[in-house]
């Protein structure tokens, strides 16, 4: 029995490692303030690669140096949230979005507000159901009609907490197993991938490859890629991997023919089109076959939603394609995902980064 609550919970990982995953998950870093999730991550990279660096606005990545293609495997470190906006003459504060939150789950959940003197623990006001109106024909709450109750009875009182106009705030609601292969929480989205890319860089650099590998954690893709963007142009990658989460279209109420189909514990999904280059996903594909990896299939007709899409325009073009952990419940506080979706990810990925020989481009034979 191991001390998270079952037996190999992250199969072969060992426990460092399953210290570090619960360790990142905790970190509140909210887009545009992602520094202590970074810390957290770059100090953990660090004796698996050669080098470690970080740019202005806080996107880090550590770097394998190799003679082979400069290859990018590029997740992103920052979660969804909330920021104050409005401080009430009564104490409450009325937030605005950080990313795409939902309203819909908000209601009732407590929040750490990120303040100058720490974490402040407070509430979303849940007014109670025999007062409020509309009974069963509520809609979803605007962002506006919520409030964040830190127990202060005026803006005094919230200035002496620390908190301001402008503060970021997560949920405080932590990471747990589920079953006996799944891992449930906030943040999952994408701070499980700046695991998974430790967890390649740990195994790369046990038995390093021909490829020159950056592991890239981008802050603020949850509003645009910006910190992908500035990375990318930067450090001038020959190949990149965008790993991030899909909707697992798995769970009731949810149409395939509208969404696709994608489950847990099928492995990874690739997704074909838009930005992602033909070469790229047939490598990945190859890898996948020759290592028994289960992997999924979806589409995109326009754009990916993704650091992907501003990844493969910088410069003169960057082949690229996107990997995908299927992910239940996205932008909520109870997001889940398969551990052993994990491993595959991880596997493939690997894979992809060894089969990379000297002298080795990814062009569209024309």
């Amino acid at each position: 029995m191991d001390k998270y609550g079952g037996t190999g919970w992250l199969g072969s990982m060992d426990s460092s490692a399953i210290a570090f995953l619960l360790e990142l998950l905790h970190q509140p870093s909210p887009t545009g303030f992602e520094a202590p999730g970074q810390r957290c991550w770059i100090n953990y990279v660090r004796p698996f690669a050669d080098s470690v660096d970080s740019d202005a606005y806080g996107t880090a990545w550590a770097e394998l140096d190799g003679k082979g293609p400069r290859v990018m495997l590029a997740a992103h470190a920052d979660e969804i949230g909330f920021i104050v906006k409005h401080i009430t003459k009564e104490g409450f504060l009325r937030m605005d979005r950080i990313g795409g939150s939902d309203t819909a789950t908000a209601r009732g959940r407590r929040l750490q507000v990120l303040g100058d003197k720490g974490p402040v623990r407070g509430l979303v006001g849940n007014t109670a159901i025999h007062l409020r109106k509309g009974g069963g024909d509520e809609k979803v709450p605007k962002i506006h009609e919520l409030f964040v109750d830190v127990g202060a009875a005026s803006p005094e009182e919230v200035a002496e907490l620390g908190i301001r106009v402008g503060h970021p705030a997560v949920y405080a609601d932590g990471a747990e197993r589920l079953g006996e292969h799944r891992i449930a929480g906030r943040a999952l989205d994408n701070r499980i991938g700046g695991f998974i890319l430790a967890e390649v860089m740990r195994q790369l650099h046990a038995n390093r490859p021909a490829a020159n590998v950056l592991a890239l954690n981008a802050v603020q893709e949850e509003i645009g890629g910006h910190g992908a963007r500035m990375a990318a142009y930067r450090l001038r990658p020959q190949v990149c991997i965008v790993l991030d989460v899909t909707h697992s279209t798995d769970t009731p109420g949810i149409s395939a023919d509208e969404h696709g189909e994608v489950e847990l514990a099928k492995g990874p999904s690739l997704t074909h089109g838009a930005c992602n280059h033909p070469e790229v996903i047939r490598r990945l594909m190859t890898v996948a076959g020759e290592q028994d990896i289960p992997i999924q299939h979806e589409s995109a007709s326009r754009f990916t939603g993704t650091d992907a899409d501003v990844i493969f325009e910088v410069r003169e073009g960057i082949p690229t394609a996107l990997v995908s952990l299927p992910l239940r419940y996205m932008h909520s506080v109870i997001e889940v995902a398969d551990l052993r979706d994990v491993q595959w990810v991880i596997s493939l990925l690997v894979a992809f980064v060894r089969s990379l020989q000297v002298g080795e481009s990814f062009r569209v034979q024309l």
